[in-house]
């Protein structure tokens, strides 16, 4: 199916759909409400056959390009019938274990996740390994039948509401950095792993601290090669920052037109609300062109690689600036007051600190950009 006729169709079906889509709960909700209404609207996407589109038949999928997802997750975005944070986990993690982990434990797992039937986490930071993902300790150990996995994993997404995580363990020696990596699937509910929430400051639990004591992982669970989890992780990235920062950049849109349109209602005229809504939407725009030119890029099969690190600076840019503003052109509001309107704004602005963090820090991106896209590395 072709994208126009695509677009076209799901837009009908979103307009006759729109009363039972409607997040059932006034302003952001709890993460309960949010998970809950997401996976209402997967399923019902899913079974009308639109959330199938993208994905391929192994996986009870319809085929066609990986633009139609896109234009899915766009979509569901700039109307705001779910959060787009939950959907990253399908668009970061399931195209990557339907490439390298074992057919049939593809087929049997990944259709239930797209469905919005479960949700999966991923397992990469820890305590002491910060932004250096070839530090990580967490080991697994080989048994019959599989791996003992014992270690520590934090600021780990939606484990509370998880069945399944992508882990990254250390199976080669202390000091084998990325060479000794290995990906594995987890089941959630596995003896041994216990996790402590981390409470963000905009009041929600996003993430938490995950520990693994002795957990026993099957070997058909293996994503790669043994020893392989460092190209899992790179294959990984690139689709984090291509159509799940697509969606993110269709929710910052519609938040852009929602700013314009209350600074209009204010009456702010100045030129100052003029240079700041003009700096955020060119921003935002400069970031969905060259998102716009990655997802073309996904779809006619081209390996994404570190130049996706210029598509994190631009997303996080246009984060920053398009909250920035609505705190500056408000007065206070976002601050002070109590009105769901301000708390949907005092929410983004708060989560907008995390855009230099999540993904990738900004100056490791930069660094990434400099050294090995313009060759611009330190004098000898």
């Amino acid at each position: 199916m072709d994208t126009a006729t695509f677009r076209r169709e799901l837009e009908e079906w979103l307009d006759a759909n729109a009363e039972e889509l409607a997040p059932p709960y006034e302003g952001a909700g709890t993460m309960d409400e949010q998970l809950a209404h997401y996976s209402h609207v997967k399923r019902a996407l899913y079974d009308a056959g639109f959330g199938r589109y993208g994905w391929p038949e192994s996986v009870n999928g319809l085929g066609g390009s990986p633009l139609l997802r896109a234009i899915v997750g766009e979509e569901i975005n700039l109307r705001g019938l779910a959060d787009p944070s939950p959907w990253t986990m399908i668009e970061v993690l399931a195209p990557t274990v339907i490439d390298l982990a074992r057919p049939e434990i593809a087929a049997n797992l990944v259709p239930p996740f797209i469905r919005g039937d479960e949700m999966w986490c991923q397992g990469f930071s820890e305590p002491d390994a910060g932004s250096d993902l070839a530090s990580i300790s967490c080991r697994a150990a080989k048994t019959d039948g599989g791996w003992v996995v014992s270690g520590q994993k934090i600021w780990t997404s939606f484990i509370q509401y998880a069945q399944r995580c992508v882990l990254l363990v250390r199976t080669g020696e202390p000091g084998s950095a990325h060479r000794g990596i290995t990906a594995l699937l987890v089941d959630v509910d596995s003896p041994g792993i216990t996790f402590s929430p981390i409470e963000t400051m905009h009041g929600r639990h996003d993430f938490a601290e995950v520990y693994y004591d002795e957990v026993f992982v099957p070997s058909n669970r293996l994503i790669g090669e043994e020893n392989g989890g460092w190209q899992v992780a790179m294959d990984i990235l690139p689709y984090e920052r291509s159509t799940t920062f697509w969606h993110r950049g269709a929710l910052l849109h519609r938040r852009c037109s929602d700013l314009v349109a209350q600074v209009a209602a204010l009456g702010d005229r100045s030129d100052t609300a003029a240079k700041a809504l003009g700096q955020a939407f060119q921003s935002l725009i400069a970031f969905r062109s060259r998102s716009r030119d990655t997802q073309h890029r996904l779809a006619g099969g081209q390996q994404l690689g570190v130049e996706t690190s210029i598509d994190k600076i631009l997303i996080t840019s246009a984060e920053l600036e398009l909250f920035e503003a609505a705190r500056d052109l408000f007065g206070g509001a976002v601050e002070f007051d109590d009105d769901l309107d301000a708390a949907m704004w005092r929410t983004d602005y708060l989560y907008s600190k995390a855009a230099p963090i999540y993904g990738g820090t900004a100056e490791i991106q930069r660094n990434i950009v400099a050294r090995r896209l313009l060759d611009l590395g330190p004098e000898s």
